[in-house]
């Protein structure tokens, strides 16, 4: 089984705003913002359809983080750890 280190509080992340080298801040999941639901729905069936191909089978978690200074916002893949 794997899991997200930082959807389960398991790491902190430590970004950096391409920007203005700032601190980022995780703003969770890319697909929780896809629609009111989709918090609620299977992570690996919307991991199917929500833009990076390959997330699933090599076991990565987008993530939204934005910069606390410039307000810009990046997409990271966040590499799953296998519990």
């Amino acid at each position: 089984m794997f899991v997200c280190p930082l959807c389960n509080q398991l790491e902190e992340p430590q970004y950096i705003c391409r920007n203005c080298q700032q601190r980022m801040a995780d703003e969770g999941r890319l697909m929780d913002y896809f629609d009111d639901y989709s918090a609620y729905l299977d992570i690996d069936g919307m991991k199917l359809f929500n833009g990076y191909p390959i997330d699933q089978k090599d076991h990565q978690c987008p993530h939204v983080f934005s910069c606390v200074n410039c307000s810009k916002q990046y997409v990271h893949l966040i590499e799953e750890v296998e519990l």
